[in-house]
């Protein structure tokens, strides 16, 4: 749901001028998506949207250069590393075995990269299962685990 109104909101900016969050949660809501201005200005927040100057001399929201954005994934990837012990694929559910009080950190590193087949993670202490869409998929996610690691 929050990503797909994150996409939804970065496809907007794309193709329109949006000057303020009003405007924005508008146009959110001729998409179909009804949210409130506190969760916009955290999806703004997130996307680390900028303001910039448009064609017309107004300012306009718009999604900041690959390159200005944070590098979190080298991090993320460094601490997955570091706290997985080992990964099996049960079908569609990934089970990830971590050291004590690190599931939670793993899941989360997957969790924002933003994986398309992942439908949810649930961690434990030294456990997480990520639920997949498909066998394949889960099967995939093993393969990337093991390029991370």
């Amino acid at each position: 749901m929050k990503s797909n109104r994150q996409n939804v909101i970065l496809s907007i900016i794309a193709k329109q001028d949006i000057e303020t969050q009003n405007h924005l949660l508008e146009a959110l809501a001729q998409h179909g998506i009804q949210t409130t201005q506190a969760t916009l200005s955290r999806d703004i927040k997130e996307l680390h949207l900028i303001k910039t100057m448009s064609s017309t001399g107004r300012y306009r929201y718009a999604a900041p250069a690959a390159e200005s954005r944070p590098r979190y994934d080298d991090r993320l990837r460094k601490i997955f590393r570091e706290s997985v012990t080992s990964y099996a694929a049960a079908q569609n559910i990934v089970v990830i075995k971590t050291l004590p009080g690190l599931a939670n950190g793993a899941a989360g590193t997957l969790d924002s990269m933003n994986v398309t087949d992942l439908v949810g993670t649930l961690a434990g202490d030294d456990t997480a299962l990520l639920v997949m869409k498909t066998n394949a998929a889960a099967d995939a996610l093993c393969e990337e685990i093991k390029k991370m690691l």
